[in-house]
């Protein structure tokens, strides 16, 4: 059953399938496909996940062996199966060879780089389009970049006017993690409710002076001095504390999160492409991990907390000191903690 990303919401509502092959070269619409296959699948009793990634020299086997098996407790099982590269013979002989005889008390979760024609006409495609659920998502552009700018804001709850999110799209250029940025910023900024054009041009042109992700980027590198002169450039430029906080925070759940992926066997490279890092940040974030553990994370997700608090008013405080030490925290490396002064 082909389906668009729109459409995969309503499908999995209804009942879950056997298969679901997700494929394409955007990976924000990709990365959110696949969570709402896990998020209905474990709403409906699949506890247990298994992680394939299939690398080079990738033991297909592995896959049958997984599917041929039971698990231990009797749970239903997510297969997660990731390709960094469209299916090469053994690939599609392997899933071939599953939807002919897929598992009993499992879910097969395929995400895929772009699948082109000749490969939708292939024997293994057609198998799975017949038992399962196949998905490609493309870039968006024109009235569905528009489109999907709306649903975002609505999803949190804000209302636009259709020029202010054709000044979102032309802010944008189609990278949807850039919009998915965006509406967040304004959700933040702002709260629900309407939106009007003064406010969006005034968010856009706010990060066009001081980029929030400069500051992010700088902490990452461990390059604290630096971050400490960003941040009084925001604070001097207007920029709401709560917008650089996200920034910051954002950045320390990335690397969190490729921590506990790689901590359960994950190659680093898949981890961060399932985390979503794109190729010029890979630098920035590598000397992250090789920088931080997963204590001095922790350490620095409890400073947001605390920021976050201050910033709403709920604890005393400097909004922009509390900003310092999150910037601090997450800068130093993980043995040592060094004290910086802003100049």
């Amino acid at each position: 059953m082909k389906l668009s990303a729109e459409q995969l919401g309503e499908q999995l509502k209804k009942r879950l399938a056997p298969v679901y092959f997700l494929s394409g070269d955007e990976p924000l619409q990709l990365a959110e496909a696949a969570d709402a296959v896990r998020q209905a699948a474990r709403a409906a009793g699949y506890g247990s996940r298994e992680l394939f990634y299939a690398d080079t020299g990738f033991d297909w086997s592995a896959l049958q062996e997984a599917a041929d098996s039971f698990s231990l407790f009797g749970e239903k099982r997510i297969l997660d199966l990731r390709l960094p590269a469209k299916p090469d013979k053994a690939a599609a002989a392997a899933l071939a060879r599953y939807a002919e005889r897929p598992a009993e008390d499992a879910i097969l979760l395929v995400g895929s780089a772009k699948i082109g024609g000749a490969e939708q006409k292939s024997r293994w495609y057609q198998a799975i389009d017949r038992i399962g659920v196949t998905v490609q998502v493309w870039p968006l552009e024109g009235e569905q970049l528009l489109r999907w700018l709306d649903r975002r804001l609505n999803a949190k709850g804000l209302l636009a006017d259709k020029s202010g999110i054709r000044i979102l799209a032309a802010r944008v250029e189609g990278n949807l993690l850039a919009a998915a940025q965006e509406v967040e910023k304004l959700h933040i900024l702002y709260g629900k409710g309407k939106i009007d054009d003064d406010r969006i041009v005034k968010a856009v042109a706010d990060s066009a002076r001081y980029d929030v992700f400069d500051l992010a980027e700088e902490t990452l590198r461990g390059h604290a001095a630096k971050a400490c002169r960003v941040l009084t450039g925001l604070k001097a430029e207007g920029v709401a504390p709560a917008v650089a906080l996200w920034a910051l925070t954002r950045d320390v759940r990335l690397i969190g999160n490729i921590m506990v992926l790689v901590s359960q066997g994950a190659p680093t490279e898949s981890a961060l492409a399932k985390c979503l890092v794109w190729d010029k940040r890979k630098s920035t974030v590598l000397q992250a991990l090789q920088r931080l553990n997963r204590d001095s994370v922790h350490r620095t997700l409890l400073l947001s907390a605390k920021a976050d608090r201050v910033i709403k008013g709920m604890e005393t405080g400097d909004p922009w000191e509390a900003l310092l030490s999150v910037c601090i925290s997450l800068a130093a490396p993980a043995e040592r903690l060094g004290t910086v002064k802003a100049g």
